[in-house]
């Protein structure tokens, strides 16, 4: 069971119709947008491993390689663990008012994201075993009730964890409520791979939204002190400012207010110049040291 602070609540709740509006907002701009840069980290970056593997163009979080290492990243603050494949099965109420929080990302059947979820995973699978939950889901939705999901839910969700297209609908659903929007975003705004997962990992934490604790007012906050690259602004300074907005945030909740994945893993590998997130990666969350060799 992972640690209590590693599920972190996040005001998520208009996250579905929040999450459309930004994906049709980046469609319409990313046009204007100016391209990726693909400088080199500037010069007295300290050092680290990861900042001085060889250059050239790098792919941002759509490759598949690097998409697997953001899952990685989120998962070792998420669940103390690399391993996120291992979580399709996770399920718990952590207290946090929202329900029970499950799946790699911390679907909340308080938040309406399970439910969404679980809808999904119908439309793959008619009949399958979290079916019957929808009624229950659709009522304790915006709530942290169980009713008419204990005693059973837990163990039903566990068994359809074990079904592939539960794990499909798991990833389709991450996709397109927070990885495509929040890579989406990043790549208009001019960044490169860990500036896209910077933007996931918030995503993740705190919900698409504008509320100044969700997604969309901390990067609002972050450009009022500094301008993206694709407003010609330096992407180093960008990103500093966008995660001390980030710990400003976090700082508001008390389920937030440990700011390891910001200070001892991302603000890490921006010192490096290691804006492209080449491996090898090390760093630490919550006191617990991780690496990513490829």
């Amino acid at each position: 069971m992972p640690p209590a602070h590693a599920r972190p609540s996040r005001p998520k709740a208009l996250h579905i119709a929040t999450a459309a509006v930004l994906i049709t907002a980046v469609t319409a701009t990313a046009a204007s947008a100016r391209p990726h840069r693909t400088t080199q980290p500037q010069p007295g970056a300290t050092a680290t491993p990861g900042a001085t593997s060889s250059p050239g163009p790098a792919a941002g979080l759509n490759d598949p390689r690097l998409k697997d290492i953001a899952q990685q990243l989120v998962s070792s603050a998420e669940n103390s663990s690399l391993n996120w494949k291992a979580q399709f099965a996770y399920l718990e109420d952590i207290k946090d008012g929202r329900g029970y929080t499950g799946g790699i990302i911390g679907f909340c059947s308080g938040t309406g994201d399970m439910l969404d979820l679980v809808k999904h995973y119908g439309q793959l699978k008619p009949g399958n075993p979290l079916d019957r939950y929808l009624p229950a889901l659709q009522k304790v939705n915006g709530s942290a009730s169980h009713a008419g999901l204990d005693p059973d839910f837990a163990g039903a969700w566990k068994k359809a964890a074990q079904d592939p297209a539960f794990q499909q609908a798991q990833t389709d659903e991450r996709d397109r409520v927070y990885f495509n929007p929040a890579v989406m975003q990043a790549q208009t705004d001019g960044l490169r791979a860990l500036g896209q997962f910077i933007y996931y990992d918030a995503i993740v934490m705190h919900g698409p939204g504008d509320e100044p604790v969700s997604f969309g007012g901390i990067r609002a906050a972050a450009m009022r002190k500094a301008r993206t690259p694709a407003q010609g602004g330096d992407e180093k300074t960008y990103l500093a400012a966008f995660l001390d907005a980030r710990r400003a945030a976090m700082k508001t909740e008390a389920a937030h207010e440990e700011t390891d994945r910001v200070d001892t893993e991302q603000e890490v590998f921006l010192r490096a110049g290691n804006l492209d997130l080449r491996t090898p990666l090390v760093w630490k969350v919550y006191g617990e040291s991780y690496r990513i060799d490829n």
